[in-house]
């Protein structure tokens, strides 16, 4: 058993709360109790702590393209750079994807995340032949979260066809490609069953690739798994559909039955009203991934909307043109501004919320946050920062999601267990290195 006693905690709401003990064992939270008073036992944490970031969308490689995709042919739209995104991934191998993958997650753990959705679809050779062990290439996801020290939920995409019309997958997609939508779930079934540090979570990439027969052999078959899609990140996706099958990706996943608390709509950035109404009555959540969604000229979602509707909301580093929950959160509340000419859409506690406990929900974890019975995951955020000089606890959230950023992050716990001090982490102390070698050894 350990006991901590931190500076200020933030135990949810506005306001952060003074002298906050967390006791831990077995690597959950045992109790959180206020107004400690420290003893020889506990260990002091200066600074704020927050319940662990929850990353609920991520794609690892992405990581390789940060800043080499706005000159040149990167420019454009969502489609340019999705044709320097497919080189990269046609470049992955198992050794080259672990060193990247286990980079890319400590990056993410010194930047407070505790838990990723990793979005996973390059699933075999790049002439779309399986590997020996079908299942290689994500086996090396969920050894590069355990190498990085956080946990993973492997989101394994399916991934059958390149468009509505039954078009055929490019050359640059076989890799993602199994066989038929059986064949998919076979092998996914094959990853075994979930642990405390990893789970496996169902995810039909797009109604574009994968069709409304094979989404309801999904609802018909997920047992209690999860289900991750992107729904309507582009305008030409609703179009597309529409002509197809005279609904929009939403409508058709409500036909399809995969609409609930247990599915997670990526993006929803171009959402008509019965979109909005359809996710906030089935209660699924919406991840937004606003530093993506701005980098790649998406477009912003309405999630005054959607929340105002029912839908929990969520948060990811997507394609990880920046890894800092912070920035998502506070992404979230600028872009409403911008949209809506009014300040204060969304509370800021509530954006916090979405950048932990609602993630860790959408992922399938049953409790998050700074209380008992939840995993012992947690950070402390540094007041001595210039961004916090000041800080005011009363408005301790505020503070937190307007001014704060990724390198206030000084202490990581997962599981009770320090995996970054001091802004270092514990078992990949060289990660600039490790990320730098890794991302040259891809390109």
């Amino acid at each position: 058993m350990k006991s901590f006693v931190a500076q200020y905690a933030w135990l949810g709401g506005e306001s952060c709360v003074a002298d906050v003990r967390i006791t831990t064992e077995n690597s959950l939270i045992k109790s959180v109790e206020t107004g400690a008073k420290p003893t020889r036992k506990d260990s002091r944490i200066e600074g704020v702590v927050i319940p662990g970031f929850v990353n609920s969308h991520s794609h690892a490689f992405h990581r390789a393209l940060r800043g080499r995709t706005h000159g040149g042919s990167g420019l454009g739209d969502f489609w340019a750079w999705r044709t320097l995104m497919y080189q990269v991934a046609n470049r992955l191998t198992p050794e080259n994807y672990l060193a990247l993958a286990t980079a890319t997650f400590a990056e993410m753990t010194l930047a407070g995340i505790t838990t990723v959705g990793e979005f996973h679809y390059v699933h075999h050779q790049p002439n779309g032949k399986p590997y020996q062990d079908a299942n290689e290439m994500g086996k090396v996801i969920l050894e590069s979260a355990r190498r990085a020290g956080l946990r993973v939920a492997l989101l394994d995409v399916a991934y059958l066809h390149a468009g509505l019309n039954g078009q055929e997958l490019g050359a640059e997609q076989r890799r993602f490609n199994d066989s038929s939508i059986e064949s998919w779930l076979e092998r996914v079934d094959a990853l075994g069953a979930s642990t405390p540090m990893r789970s496996i979570g169902l995810a039909p990439h797009s109604v574009r690739a994968v069709h409304e027969a094979e989404l309801s052999y999904i609802a018909k078959n997920r047992g209690n798994r999860v289900v991750h899609i992107h729904v309507s990140e582009q305008p030409a996706e609703n179009e597309s559909c529409r002509a197809a099958t005279g609904r929009t990706p939403t409508q058709l996943l409500n036909d399809a039955h995969l609409l609930g608390s247990f599915t997670t709509a990526v993006h929803a950035t171009h959402l008509d009203k019965r979109d909005i109404e359809l996710l906030g009555q089935s209660r699924s959540f919406a991840c937004f991934c606003p530093t993506t969604e701005r980098d790649l000229a998406d477009g912003i979602g309405r999630s005054d909307q959607l929340v105002g509707a029912g839908s929990p909301l969520c948060l990811g580093t997507d394609s990880h043109a920046i890894i800092d929950m912070f920035e998502e959160a506070r992404a979230v509340e600028s872009h409403q501004r911008l949209i809506s000419n009014k300040r204060g859409v969304h509370r800021s506690g509530d954006l916090l919320a979405a950048a932990t406990l609602h993630g860790a929900s959408a992922l399938g974890s049953k409790k998050h946050g700074l209380v008992a019975g939840a995993n012992a995951d947690f950070i402390a955020v540094d007041l001595d920062s210039v961004r916090l000089a000041s800080f005011d606890p009363t408005n301790g959230a505020a503070h937190l999601v307007h001014g704060a950023t990724a390198s206030d992050v000084r202490d990581v716990w997962v599981g009770g267990e320090q995996i970054v001090k001091a802004r270092e982490h514990k078992s990949l102390k060289k990660t600039t290195d490790a990320l730098r070698n890794a991302i040259e050894a891809v390109l």
